[in-house]
Protein backbone atom coordinates (compact mmCIF):
# COMPACT_ATOMS: atom_id res chain seq x y z
CA UNK A 1 0.00 0.00 0.00
CA UNK A 2 1.75 3.38 -0.89
CA UNK A 3 2.93 5.18 1.80
CA UNK A 4 0.86 8.88 2.28
CA UNK A 5 2.11 11.45 4.51
CA UNK A 6 0.01 12.64 6.67
CA UNK A 7 -0.78 16.55 5.01
CA UNK A 8 -0.48 15.28 1.25
CA UNK A 9 -3.64 15.81 -0.94
CA UNK A 10 -5.19 12.18 -1.41
CA UNK A 11 -5.39 11.71 -4.88
CA UNK A 12 -9.11 10.17 -5.63
CA UNK A 13 -10.08 8.20 -8.41
CA UNK A 14 -14.46 8.76 -8.78
CA UNK A 15 -16.32 5.97 -10.42
CA UNK A 16 -19.53 7.19 -11.60
CA UNK A 17 -20.77 10.35 -13.22
CA UNK A 18 -24.31 11.30 -11.86
CA UNK A 19 -25.21 13.60 -9.64
CA UNK A 20 -23.55 12.35 -6.48
CA UNK A 21 -20.36 12.20 -7.43
CA UNK A 22 -21.05 16.08 -8.91
CA UNK A 23 -21.47 16.73 -5.01
CA UNK A 24 -19.25 15.06 -3.59
CA UNK A 25 -16.55 16.89 -5.92
CA UNK A 26 -18.30 19.77 -4.99
CA UNK A 27 -17.52 19.52 -1.05
CA UNK A 28 -14.26 18.08 -1.66
CA UNK A 29 -12.99 21.08 -2.42
CA UNK A 30 -14.01 22.42 1.11
CA UNK A 31 -10.79 20.03 2.49
CA UNK A 32 -7.43 20.87 0.76
CA UNK A 33 -6.82 17.06 1.10
CA UNK A 34 -8.81 16.28 -1.00
CA UNK A 35 -7.80 16.18 -4.90
CA UNK A 36 -9.84 14.72 -7.69
CA UNK A 37 -7.16 12.91 -10.59
CA UNK A 38 -9.36 10.80 -12.19
CA UNK A 39 -12.72 9.29 -13.70
CA UNK A 40 -14.30 6.22 -14.29
CA UNK A 41 -17.16 6.00 -16.82
CA UNK A 42 -18.60 3.07 -18.89
CA UNK A 43 -18.21 5.79 -21.67
CA UNK A 44 -15.82 7.96 -23.22
CA UNK A 45 -17.98 10.69 -24.22
CA UNK A 46 -19.71 10.73 -20.07
CA UNK A 47 -15.97 10.33 -18.89
CA UNK A 48 -15.07 13.73 -20.85
CA UNK A 49 -17.90 15.59 -20.43
CA UNK A 50 -17.88 15.06 -16.31
CA UNK A 51 -13.76 15.68 -16.47
CA UNK A 52 -14.61 18.90 -18.47
CA UNK A 53 -17.09 20.25 -15.61
CA UNK A 54 -14.57 19.73 -12.63
CA UNK A 55 -11.50 19.93 -14.46
CA UNK A 56 -10.42 16.27 -14.00
CA UNK A 57 -7.35 15.27 -15.85
CA UNK A 58 -7.70 11.74 -16.39
CA UNK A 59 -10.20 9.80 -17.68
CA UNK A 60 -10.87 5.81 -18.46
CA UNK A 61 -13.62 3.82 -19.70
CA UNK A 62 -11.34 0.73 -18.08
CA UNK A 63 -11.49 0.20 -14.18
CA UNK A 64 -8.27 -1.53 -13.95
CA UNK A 65 -6.45 1.10 -16.27
CA UNK A 66 -7.44 4.04 -13.54
CA UNK A 67 -6.44 1.17 -10.61
CA UNK A 68 -3.50 0.36 -11.89
CA UNK A 69 0.08 2.39 -10.63
CA UNK A 70 0.43 5.02 -8.04
CA UNK A 71 -1.57 7.39 -9.96
CA UNK A 72 -4.56 7.26 -7.42
CA UNK A 73 -4.42 6.78 -3.34
CA UNK A 74 -8.46 6.27 -2.85
CA UNK A 75 -12.04 5.69 -5.31
CA UNK A 76 -15.46 7.28 -4.51
CA UNK A 77 -17.66 4.13 -5.73
CA UNK A 78 -21.04 5.74 -7.37
CA UNK A 79 -21.96 2.97 -9.49
CA UNK A 80 -25.32 1.33 -8.75
CA UNK A 81 -25.93 -0.56 -5.68
CA UNK A 82 -25.60 -4.15 -7.63
CA UNK A 83 -21.67 -2.96 -8.81
CA UNK A 84 -20.47 -1.56 -5.36
CA UNK A 85 -19.14 -5.40 -4.05
CA UNK A 86 -17.56 -6.04 -7.43
CA UNK A 87 -15.63 -2.27 -8.00
CA UNK A 88 -14.87 -2.01 -4.47
CA UNK A 89 -13.18 -5.80 -4.31
CA UNK A 90 -11.64 -5.00 -7.60
CA UNK A 91 -10.16 -0.90 -5.88
CA UNK A 92 -9.16 -2.50 -2.83
CA UNK A 93 -7.25 -5.45 -4.78
CA UNK A 94 -5.70 -2.76 -6.51
CA UNK A 95 -4.17 -1.05 -2.92
CA UNK A 96 -7.00 1.74 -3.04
CA UNK A 97 -9.07 2.90 -0.14
CA UNK A 98 -12.33 3.05 -0.72
CA UNK A 99 -15.29 5.56 -0.23
CA UNK A 100 -18.73 3.43 -1.30
CA UNK A 101 -21.88 4.71 -1.66
CA UNK A 102 -24.84 3.53 0.27
CA UNK A 103 -26.60 1.11 -0.12
CA UNK A 104 -23.13 -0.44 0.73
CA UNK A 105 -23.65 -3.37 -1.37
CA UNK A 106 -26.91 -5.80 -2.60
CA UNK A 107 -26.79 -7.95 0.26
CA UNK A 108 -24.80 -8.97 3.72
CA UNK A 109 -22.56 -11.48 2.04
CA UNK A 110 -21.31 -9.27 -0.46
CA UNK A 111 -20.65 -6.23 2.32
CA UNK A 112 -18.89 -8.87 4.40
CA UNK A 113 -16.64 -10.35 1.46
CA UNK A 114 -15.28 -6.18 1.18
CA UNK A 115 -15.08 -5.69 4.60
CA UNK A 116 -12.74 -8.52 5.09
CA UNK A 117 -10.75 -8.29 1.92
CA UNK A 118 -10.22 -4.17 3.07
CA UNK A 119 -9.15 -5.56 6.91
CA UNK A 120 -7.45 -8.09 4.73
CA UNK A 121 -5.30 -5.39 3.20
CA UNK A 122 -5.18 -2.82 5.97
CA UNK A 123 -6.84 -0.33 3.96
CA UNK A 124 -9.96 2.45 4.78
CA UNK A 125 -13.05 1.00 3.21
CA UNK A 126 -16.18 3.19 4.98
CA UNK A 127 -19.79 3.48 4.13
CA UNK A 128 -20.99 6.83 2.63
CA UNK A 129 -23.36 7.36 4.91
CA UNK A 130 -23.88 11.22 5.10
CA UNK A 131 -25.87 12.34 8.30
CA UNK A 132 -23.84 10.66 10.89
CA UNK A 133 -21.09 12.40 10.54
CA UNK A 134 -22.42 15.79 10.96
CA UNK A 135 -22.74 17.90 13.67
CA UNK A 136 -26.59 17.99 13.92
CA UNK A 137 -26.05 13.89 14.44
CA UNK A 138 -23.13 14.41 16.41
CA UNK A 139 -25.56 17.14 18.43
CA UNK A 140 -27.95 13.97 18.70
CA UNK A 141 -25.61 11.87 20.02
CA UNK A 142 -24.30 14.47 22.29
CA UNK A 143 -27.89 14.91 24.12
CA UNK A 144 -29.33 11.66 23.85
CA UNK A 145 -28.59 11.07 27.80
CA UNK A 146 -30.82 14.13 28.41
CA UNK A 147 -33.80 12.90 27.77
CA UNK A 148 -33.87 9.99 29.91
CA UNK A 149 -34.53 6.16 29.23
CA UNK A 150 -35.22 5.94 25.45
CA UNK A 151 -38.28 4.68 24.23
CA UNK A 152 -39.17 5.38 21.00
CA UNK A 153 -37.49 5.89 17.66
CA UNK A 154 -39.42 6.98 15.00
CA UNK A 155 -38.22 8.04 11.53
CA UNK A 156 -39.82 9.02 7.92
CA UNK A 157 -38.24 9.84 4.79
CA UNK A 158 -41.13 9.97 1.86
CA UNK A 159 -39.97 11.30 -1.32
CA UNK A 160 -41.62 11.26 -4.78
CA UNK A 161 -39.44 10.18 -7.05
CA UNK A 162 -38.62 12.27 -10.11
CA UNK A 163 -38.40 9.35 -12.25
CA UNK A 164 -41.59 7.47 -10.95
CA UNK A 165 -43.75 9.73 -13.43
CA UNK A 166 -41.20 8.20 -16.30
CA UNK A 167 -41.98 4.78 -14.66
CA UNK A 168 -45.61 4.90 -14.51
CA UNK A 169 -45.58 5.67 -18.58
CA UNK A 170 -43.94 2.65 -19.05
CA UNK A 171 -40.25 4.07 -19.08
CA UNK A 172 -38.35 1.72 -16.66
CA UNK A 173 -35.11 3.45 -15.80
CA UNK A 174 -32.27 2.05 -12.94
CA UNK A 175 -33.95 3.56 -9.95
CA UNK A 176 -36.87 1.06 -10.28
CA UNK A 177 -35.39 -1.94 -12.45
CA UNK A 178 -35.22 -5.47 -10.69
CA UNK A 179 -32.48 -6.63 -9.72
CA UNK A 180 -29.87 -3.67 -9.44
CA UNK A 181 -30.35 -3.66 -5.60
CA UNK A 182 -32.71 -0.09 -6.01
CA UNK A 183 -36.26 0.95 -4.86
CA UNK A 184 -37.53 2.86 -1.54
CA UNK A 185 -35.79 1.02 1.01
CA UNK A 186 -31.99 0.81 -0.54
CA UNK A 187 -32.44 4.25 -2.11
CA UNK A 188 -33.75 5.90 0.87
CA UNK A 189 -35.17 3.61 3.66
CA UNK A 190 -31.72 3.33 4.35
CA UNK A 191 -31.05 7.00 5.79
CA UNK A 192 -33.77 6.08 8.66
CA UNK A 193 -32.28 2.38 9.50
CA UNK A 194 -28.35 3.56 9.64
CA UNK A 195 -28.62 6.53 12.13
CA UNK A 196 -31.31 3.63 14.46
CA UNK A 197 -28.31 1.26 14.25
CA UNK A 198 -25.55 3.54 15.18
CA UNK A 199 -27.52 5.08 18.00
CA UNK A 200 -29.09 1.99 19.39
CA UNK A 201 -27.11 -0.83 17.58
CA UNK A 202 -29.33 -4.27 16.14
CA UNK A 203 -32.32 -4.69 16.90
CA UNK A 204 -34.56 -8.00 18.67
CA UNK A 205 -36.75 -8.28 15.88
CA UNK A 206 -38.29 -6.99 12.67
CA UNK A 207 -41.80 -6.94 11.41
CA UNK A 208 -41.50 -5.07 8.03
CA UNK A 209 -44.68 -4.52 5.18
CA UNK A 210 -44.09 -2.78 1.81
CA UNK A 211 -46.00 -1.66 -1.50
CA UNK A 212 -44.29 -3.35 -4.09
CA UNK A 213 -44.80 -2.03 -7.63
CA UNK A 214 -45.79 -3.82 -10.66
CA UNK A 215 -42.58 -5.38 -11.72
CA UNK A 216 -41.53 -6.27 -7.91
CA UNK A 217 -39.78 -3.20 -6.98
CA UNK A 218 -40.39 -1.64 -3.70
CA UNK A 219 -42.22 1.86 -3.83
CA UNK A 220 -42.68 1.89 0.15
CA UNK A 221 -42.64 0.43 3.11
CA UNK A 222 -42.86 0.68 6.98
CA UNK A 223 -40.76 -1.57 9.49
CA UNK A 224 -40.98 -2.04 12.95
CA UNK A 225 -38.09 -3.03 15.25
CA UNK A 226 -38.03 -4.33 18.50
CA UNK A 227 -34.77 -3.97 21.30
CA UNK A 228 -34.69 -4.64 24.73
CA UNK A 229 -36.16 -1.17 25.84
CA UNK A 230 -37.62 0.64 23.19
CA UNK A 231 -39.39 0.41 20.10
CA UNK A 232 -38.54 1.90 16.58
CA UNK A 233 -40.64 2.45 13.36
CA UNK A 234 -39.42 3.69 10.05
CA UNK A 235 -41.32 4.69 6.92
CA UNK A 236 -39.94 5.14 3.12
CA UNK A 237 -41.01 5.93 -0.08
CA UNK A 238 -40.45 6.62 -3.59
CA UNK A 239 -43.88 7.67 -4.42
CA UNK A 240 -45.88 9.95 -2.13
CA UNK A 241 -44.15 13.00 0.45
CA UNK A 242 -43.64 13.53 3.65
CA UNK A 243 -42.83 16.24 5.87
CA UNK A 244 -42.73 13.92 9.05
CA UNK A 245 -39.76 14.35 11.57
CA UNK A 246 -37.79 12.18 13.04
CA UNK A 247 -38.46 11.84 16.20
CA UNK A 248 -36.53 9.93 19.25
CA UNK A 249 -38.77 9.61 22.62
CA UNK A 250 -37.13 9.54 26.12
CA UNK A 251 -38.88 9.07 29.41
CA UNK A 252 -37.64 12.92 30.60
CA UNK A 253 -37.96 14.41 27.02
CA UNK A 254 -38.10 14.01 23.11
CA UNK A 255 -35.60 15.03 20.66
CA UNK A 256 -36.43 16.40 17.37
CA UNK A 257 -34.77 16.29 13.71
CA UNK A 258 -36.15 18.00 10.51
CA UNK A 259 -35.46 15.63 7.98
CA UNK A 260 -33.19 12.19 8.63
CA UNK A 261 -31.19 12.57 5.19
CA UNK A 262 -29.86 16.41 5.67
CA UNK A 263 -30.59 17.58 9.47
CA UNK A 264 -30.52 20.84 9.24
CA UNK A 265 -32.45 21.61 12.75
CA UNK A 266 -32.30 19.48 15.93
CA UNK A 267 -34.16 20.24 19.21
CA UNK A 268 -34.72 19.02 22.73
CA UNK A 269 -38.10 19.26 24.05
CA UNK A 270 -37.97 19.15 27.67
CA UNK A 271 -40.86 17.29 29.51
CA UNK A 272 -40.81 18.59 32.90
CA UNK A 273 -39.37 21.33 32.27
CA UNK A 274 -41.86 22.05 29.13
CA UNK A 275 -39.11 23.77 27.10
CA UNK A 276 -38.30 23.43 23.86
CA UNK A 277 -33.80 23.65 23.41
CA UNK A 278 -32.20 24.56 19.76
CA UNK A 279 -29.73 22.30 19.27
CA UNK A 280 -28.73 22.89 15.94
CA UNK A 281 -25.34 23.73 14.61
CA UNK A 282 -25.18 26.39 11.90
CA UNK A 283 -24.30 24.41 8.59
CA UNK A 284 -20.30 26.07 7.60
CA UNK A 285 -20.23 23.48 5.10
CA UNK A 286 -21.79 21.45 1.95
CA UNK A 287 -23.60 18.31 3.64
CA UNK A 288 -21.04 16.05 1.42
CA UNK A 289 -18.22 17.50 3.26
CA UNK A 290 -18.04 15.48 6.66
CA UNK A 291 -18.04 12.19 5.10
CA UNK A 292 -14.97 12.95 2.84
CA UNK A 293 -13.19 14.86 5.91
CA UNK A 294 -13.87 11.37 7.74
CA UNK A 295 -12.58 9.32 5.29
CA UNK A 296 -9.21 11.33 4.70
CA UNK A 297 -8.85 11.26 8.13
CA UNK A 298 -9.04 7.55 8.42
CA UNK A 299 -6.30 7.40 5.73
CA UNK A 300 -4.01 9.74 6.97
CA UNK A 301 -4.24 8.82 10.66
CA UNK A 302 -4.08 4.57 9.73
CA UNK A 303 -7.22 3.80 11.60
CA UNK A 304 -8.57 2.17 8.60
CA UNK A 305 -12.41 2.58 9.93
CA UNK A 306 -14.76 5.26 10.83
CA UNK A 307 -15.55 6.13 14.35
CA UNK A 308 -19.55 6.63 13.49
CA UNK A 309 -19.24 4.76 10.33
CA UNK A 310 -18.45 1.47 11.70
CA UNK A 311 -17.94 -1.77 9.64
CA UNK A 312 -19.87 -3.00 12.32
CA UNK A 313 -22.66 -0.55 11.78
CA UNK A 314 -22.18 -1.24 7.86
CA UNK A 315 -22.69 -4.92 8.20
CA UNK A 316 -26.02 -4.81 10.63
CA UNK A 317 -27.42 -2.78 8.39
CA UNK A 318 -27.14 -4.68 5.75
CA UNK A 319 -28.42 -8.00 7.86
CA UNK A 320 -31.06 -5.83 8.29
CA UNK A 321 -31.92 -4.71 4.89
CA UNK A 322 -31.51 -8.06 3.63
CA UNK A 323 -34.55 -9.53 5.74
CA UNK A 324 -36.82 -6.71 5.27
CA UNK A 325 -36.52 -7.63 1.60
CA UNK A 326 -37.10 -10.87 2.38
CA UNK A 327 -40.35 -10.07 4.16
CA UNK A 328 -41.26 -7.58 1.68
CA UNK A 329 -40.24 -9.83 -0.99
CA UNK A 330 -38.38 -6.85 -2.63
CA UNK A 331 -36.79 -7.98 -6.30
Amino acid sequence: MKEIQKQSPVKFGIIGTNFISDRIIEAGHEDPRFEAIAIYSRTQESADAFARKHGIPHTFTRLEDMLAGNLIDAVYVASPNFLHAEHTLLCLSHGKHVLCEKAFAASFPEAESMVREARNRNLVLMEAMKPTLTPNFIQVIRNLNRIGQVRSYFSCFCQYSSRYDRFKAGEVLNAFTPGMSVGALMDIGVYTIYPMVVLFGRPKQIKASGFLLHNGVDGAGTVQFTYDDLLATVMYSKIADSSLPTEIQGEEGTITLDRINIISDVCLHNRREKTIENLTQPAIHHEYYYEIADFIDQIQSGTLESPANTHQNTLVTMEILDEVRRQVGNK
